[in-house]
């Protein structure tokens, strides 16, 4: 039988929805406080999916609830400070990224889990979905052969007049990070990408403001991290569009390729009619890959599911760890290379 762990939640964001509808269907956890500075945002978020109790402290919360488990679903500029009381409250801290705004504060923060003896995990919720698993499993077989390049594009347009990000008159948090708004998703390229990378040898990037004015510190990144014979772009555009988030990942013997916001795979590899033959096979069975992938995509419109179907993934894994004495599927070298990476790209002698 499974032993629910007593679980709370700081923050009532839009990521927060994803977090508490796991928590609330799941076996695996009891929900024993949500937390938000809004009064009316955590009583509204406790009734919608059955906390016990809601609250504006989070103090209070530790001290009462003393939950198992805490969920740090708020701005980056507030994580430090509140994963430290929760990890010396005993509690273990699931933190949206970045979990830091450094890599030094970091190490600091990891430091006091390991003194706490509890654990400390970083959202990197799209290594879990399906697509990405895929792309690794080929890897796993050797169908692409040995990893040489992966490119990881996002386009997505917050320089929209509508959007949460371009109100200057309600400036979201965001843009009070080291890199403003694309701080916000570098983690997710950056934690993508160093699945492939061995090592970070070298960095270059060129960041860009290119629609001015002074909300926007940068909207446009173009980067590239190597590691042994491995190359990685990390590109980041609010200019073009569709929204996009795409990845492609080369090998010595073919490729694979989606977009988790339009989920698909698409895989060129040698096939059993040889060289010539080889491409027309791959376009055959990516077309049937294509039209199976637009009913999956319009199923998951009508039905409102969204691309954090990983992050449901990750959380069973790290709770099903966390109730055994496992160690989570997210790591201290995970996080710990990736916020490397993320001060690497910032670093003013890798700019372009």
């Amino acid at each position: 039988m499974v032993t629910a762990l007593k679980s709370a939640v700081i923050g009532t964001g839009v990521i927060s929805k994803e977090h508490l509808q796991f928590l609330r269907h799941s076996d695996q956890a009891e929900l024993v406080g949500v937390c938000d500075l809004s009064p009316a945002a955590s009583r509204y978020a406790a009734e919608q999916f059955g906390a016990a109790a809601a609250y504006t402290d989070y103090r209070a919360m530790l001290d009462q609830a003393k939950p198992d488990v805490v969920h740090i679903l708020t701005p980056p500029q507030t994580h430090q400070r509140l994963a430290t009381d929760c990890l010396e409250a005993g509690a273990h801290v699931i933190c949206e990224k970045p979990i830091t705004l450094s890599y030094g504060d970091f190490e600091t923060l990891w430091e006091t889990a390991q003194r706490c003896d509890r654990h400390l995990i970083e959202d990197h919720n799209y290594r879990f979905n399906e697509p990405i698993l895929a792309i690794n499993q080929l890897i796993e077989d050797g169908s692409l052969g040995e990893i040489q390049e992966v490119e990881i594009r996002m386009a997505l347009d917050v320089r929209n007049e509508g959007g949460r990000f371009a109100d200057p008159n309600l400036p979201c948090p965001v843009h009070q990070l080291p890199a403003g708004v694309i701080h916000d998703v570098i983690t997710h390229m950056a934690y993508l990408a160093l699945q492939y990378l061995p090592s970070i040898d070298r960095v270059a990037a060129a960041w860009s403001n290119h629609g001015g004015g002074d909300l926007f510190k940068y909207d446009d990144l173009d980067a590239i991290a190597i590691g042994g014979s491995v190359h990685a772009r990390l590109r980041f555009s609010s200019h073009t569009q569709p929204d996009c988030f795409s990845i492609i990942v080369r090998g010595t013997q073919g490729l694979a390729e989606t977009d988790l916001f339009q989920p698909y795979l698409r895989c060129i590899t040698p096939r059993s009619g040889g060289k010539q033959l080889s491409p027309l096979i791959n376009q055959w069975v990516n077309g049937w890959e294509l039209i199976n992938a637009s009913v999956s995509n319009f199923r998951r419109k009508v039905l409102q599911q969204t691309p954090y179907e990983g992050l449901h993934r990750l959380m069973a894994q790290t709770y099903s760890a966390l109730s055994s004495g496992q160690a989570p599927p997210i790591s201290f070298e995970d996080m710990a290379r990736t916020s490397q990476l993320v001060e690497a790209l910032l670093a003013q002698e890798n700019r372009l």
